[in-house]
């Protein structure tokens, strides 16, 4: 199994639309990557390590695919139109990480 995570990470200036994200990115997701996708999760940011300290991600998203070569195959066809959607919805330089679930 491949896990592709997603960090938006959190400042001062970030913008992330919740409402936009669960609603229609999320769907347009659904819709490119299809049965690609075998199991998903958004944890939003609440606080650090403590309730006084900043959450530092305002979003982390989680995609699993069954191997690599799934993942290559439908993200790969589709990256354009997922990347051209996050002005949508934030304004923050996504980190991505690329895993191999054991």
């Amino acid at each position: 199994m491949i896990k592709l995570t997603v960090l938006y990470p959190n400042n001062a200036d970030v913008k992330f639309d919740k409402e936009y994200y669960t609603k229609q990115h999320s769907q347009l997701l659904s819709e490119l990557l299809g049965d690609a996708i075998v199991a998903s999760d958004v944890n939003f940011g609440l606080t650090g390590a403590t309730p006084y300290i900043a959450a530092p991600y305002v979003v982390i998203a989680n995609l699993t695919f069954a191997s690599l070569d799934s993942f290559e195959k439908s993200f790969g066809a589709n990256a354009a139109a997922i990347l051209a959607d996050l002005p949508n919805f934030t304004n923050a330089q996504p980190l991505v990480q690329i895993s191999e679930v054991v």
